[in-house]
């Protein structure tokens, strides 16, 4: 299966292939969720710490060989424009959610795995919040920081840009496969 062809036939702007033995995973990352700057922490089921610990997720991750990177850039009235943000994260998840069920219905989630931009956003109520399970298992994905992945470090590693001019925002996503 080409990974990055599907990323790119499904919409993705960019894609490209890397070693995960190339990435740092830190788990100095996962205080920047404890911080809890958008609200998620512990409310959801794809965010910690209901993600669990972040060394076992980087353990887990280091057992994929390759990962194919890819990533949206959507325009922003101006740097302010926070309905905009949500706008293009909202689009992102619902791309990465589909390029999700293809990998998974051809690999496996054995063989593959799935991160994207932060937290999921499926339910408007998470059920983390009122003590129920994820209502949508199948479609649930966890971010890359979550796993202590830089996204600053990936974008470089895999010559996407971070930075795509004044009034942008770009989301990160990623398939990792054994």
């Amino acid at each position: 299966m080409d990974i990055r062809k599907l990323c790119l036939d499904m919409g993705t702007m960019k894609a490209e292939e890397i070693p995960v033995s190339k990435l740092s995973l830190e788990p100095g990352l996962r205080q920047f969720c404890e911080l809890n700057h958008c609200g998620r922490y512990n409310r959801s089921h794809t965010c910690p710490p209901a993600v669990g610990d972040v060394e076992t997720l980087i353990r887990e991750l280091k057992t994929f060989d390759q990962a194919v990177i890819w990533q949206n850039i959507y325009p922003l009235e101006d740097s302010f424009d926070l309905e905009g943000m949500m706008e293009g994260q909202k689009q992102h998840s619902g791309m990465a959610i589909k390029i999700a069920r293809i990998v998974y219905k051809e690999l496996g989630r054995s063989q593959a795995l799935v991160l994207s931009a932060g937290s999921c956003s499926i339910c408007d109520l998470c059920g983390c919040i009122t003590g129920e399970p994820c209502r949508h298992p199948e479609d649930a994905l966890i971010s890359l920081e979550a796993y202590g992945i830089n996204v600053t470090q990936i974008s470089q590693i895999s010559g996407l840009r971070y930075i795509n001019g004044a009034n942008t925002v770009t989301y990160f996503a990623g398939v990792f496969t054994r």
